[in-house]
């Protein structure tokens, strides 16, 4: 006898790997315990999609004709643990995320810890003066602003046309 005649079915079709229901618990059993651990500060360590620890920090790149202003949202992390260097076609952000919660009650302990380093590389279309580059960190916001090189701007020149 084969297992599948055991498994209770929604509909007559055969069910791929997608439809069968153990799959169907599984998802489900993600969900839930997406939705119960929504809203909290941590996640279980299990539950980080790219991995134990890590920190993704949010991007914006935003371009205008003379410059690239990039902001990056770094909470939680201090000034002297990010690194930021530029070349003629990228930025890099490096940095590392330490973080230490300690609450003390009458008849409890509580601490935690969690450390985690990042790495955001941002392509430039253009080639950058990565030497006058700039960058201020204010309230977890880093902000970078890179010039362009002006001289590799092509100026654009109306051309007439002649009729014959």
């Amino acid at each position: 006898m084969k297992i599948n005649t055991l498994l209770p079915t929604t509909s007559k079709k055969t069910q791929s790997e997608e439809d069968h229901p153990f799959y169907s618990l599984q998802r489900q059993m993600n969900t839930l315990f997406d939705d119960f651990f929504r809203g909290f500060d941590v996640m279980p360590r299990g539950f980080y999609t790219r991995g134990v620890g890590s920190f993704m920090p949010t991007v914006d790149v935003k371009e205008t004709d003379k410059e690239f202003l990039i902001k990056a949202e770094l909470p939680g992390v201090d000034e002297k643990d990010i690194e930021v260097t530029v070349t003629k076609d990228h930025v890099t952000i490096k940095g590392e995320k330490k973080e230490e919660k300690e609450n003390k009650g009458e008849s409890y302990y509580y601490m935690e810890r969690s450390y985690g380093s990042f790495h955001r590389v941002i392509p430039l279309d253009e080639e950058t003066e990565s030497g006058k580059a700039q960058a201020t960190f204010k309230n977890g916001v880093l902000n970078i602003t890179v010039p362009k090189i002006q001289s590799t701007k092509a100026k654009s020149t109306k051309v007439p046309i002649k009729a014959d």
